[in-house]
Parts: structure tokens; C-alpha cells; sequence
């Protein structure tokens, strides 16, 4: 199983990781995010479908400019969410895949999202090669759970398109659907990953999901700051306490 290190943060290898989300809309709002986080996480992550003004390639680059300078040596996530997955903001295709391209070219980020279903899926991953970059590829159902079948197609998929950490959300009608997630979650991670996968249940019924990921297979997880940005998402300090719970039980 390889193990993406990204200075001091080794994901895949040992407690899963902390992921905290900012999303706030101006730079004002964003380090006020920062300012308030009550203790360090592993990772953080811009989703920059929040940021006012995202059609502006210059505003984006000073943004994440300021926030790498602030964070560092946080490893930074870079996040476009489109509205077809639950993001905050409609764009063109064309335009996500220059969003994501420029991002690259900067240097300030240590990973980035890139949907597995995104029209220029192929063109973005070719513009990734002999970048440093770590690349999350994701899907994110906000309308129901797959077959489990369908989760590890999804899952094996981005391993194919060579993504270094292949990502699924989805949404559980009922608490049958959380074990649906979390069997796909362990077939993928025990007979055909070799690489670290991120996998959840959001809403509250998916909650388990999120803190149970290391019994499964799942290298990471989200928890909110100030505010969420997806369902289910608990407090980060809430979720690092539980983690290090469960992680000591299963030593």
C-alpha cells in the first residue's frame, strides 16, 4: 500500500487524517476561519466554490497566496466543488479546468480535487503529470447510496486515472446503506487498492462512517471548523478526540 507523505502528514499509514474545511467568501472571512480553529489538524482544505469573486484567475492566485503563507506547513487542499456535487457555485467545464490548471502552476498547494466525473477529467490529470502534486479524485452522491458494486468501480476507476487518493461521499437513506458504504469501503481497501482511499456516509445517519474509517480502510476524514461544508460533518476537535479513541483500542 503506498503512502502519500506530504511533509510530516503520512496519509495511509496510521491514524486517519483530519481534513478541515474553509469557506469563507473573502480573504477577511478566511482568516478569521484560521484564526479561530482550535488546534492544529493535518490538513486543510480551501474550497474556493465559496470564495466571492472565483471567476477571477488573479483574485484566486493572491487568495491562495496569502493562505499558504499563513498556513504553512499545513499541507493545503485545494478544492473547486461544482454544483452537479454539491458545490456552492455554477461554472463552466471549460472554466473548472482552467481554475484547476492555474491552481497547479502556482505551487501553493500540496493537493487538489479533482471530480472523477468531470467532462475534462482526462485533460486536468495530463496537466497534473510532473507537477509535485498529490491529486484526490472524487465523487460525491448527494441523492443516494450505490450499489456496493458501483462504490468500488467508482473507487477503482480513479486508481486507474491514476489518482494518488481516490475519494467517495454519498448519502445514506437508511442506516443499511451506511454498511453498504463501509463493505464497499473494506473489499476496496483489502483486494484492490493500492494506494490510500477516502470513503464516507454524510447526513447524520452517516456519521459512523466518518468516525470509523481506520476498522474499514478510509485514510481520512472531515470534520468542520466554524461551519460544515457538507452533511454530517461533526466539530474537527470532537472528531480528532474520538479518532485517537478508536485508534488506541485497535493498537
Amino acid at each position: 500500500m503506498k503512502v502519500v507523505s506530504i511533509r510530516d502528514i503520512h496519509i495511509g499509514k496510521g491514524i486517519p487524517k483530519v481534513v478541515v474545511p474553509l469557506i469563507g467568501r473573502t480573504i477577511e472571512e478566511l482568516l478569521l476561519e484560521i484564526k479561530s480553529l482550535q488546534t492544529n489538524f493535518e490538513i486543510i482544505e480551501w474550497r474556493a466554490d465559496f470564495l466571492e469573486g472565483i471567476e477571477d484567475i488573479t483574485k484566486v492566485k493572491k487568495t491562495l497566496s496569502t493562505l499558504r503563507e499563513v498556513l504553512y506547513p499545513t499541507p493545503l487542499l485545494f478544492t473547486f466543488r461544482t454544483h452537479r456535487e454539491g458545490g456552492n457555485k455554477i461554472i463552466e467545464d471549460s472554466y473548472y479546468e482552467t481554475l484547476l490548471v492555474e491552481v497547479m502552476k502556482t505551487k501553493e498547494v500540496d493537493l487538489i480535487d479533482v471530480e472523477l466525473f468531470s467532462p475534462k477529467v482526462t485533460e486536468i490529470m495530463q496537466a497534473a503529470k510532473g507537477t509535485d502534486l498529490f491529486i484526490i479524485m472524487s465523487n460525491h452522491d448527494f441523492e443516494k447510496t450505490p450499489a456496493k458494486e458501483e462504490i468500488i468501480w467508482r473507487l477503482k476507476r480513479m486508481q486507474e486515472l491514476d489518482a494518488h487518493i481516490p475519494k467517495i461521499a454519498v448519502m445514506p437513506n437508511n442506516p443499511t446503506d451506511v454498511l453498504t458504504l463501509l463493505d464497499a469501503t473494506y473489499t476496496m481497501y483489502s483486494l484492490y487498492a493500492d494506494r490510500p482511499i477516502i470513503t464516507m456516509a454524510m447526513a447524520s445517519t452517516g456519521v459512523i462512517s466518518r468516525l470509523a474509517g481506520e476498522v474499514f480502510g478510509s485514510a481520512a476524514t472531515f470534520g468542520s471548523g466554524v461551519a460544515s461544508s457538507a452533511p454530517g460533518q461533526i466539530p474537527a476537535v470532537d472528531l480528532k478526540y474520538i479518532l485517537g479513541l478508536i485508534h488506541t483500542k485497535q493498537e
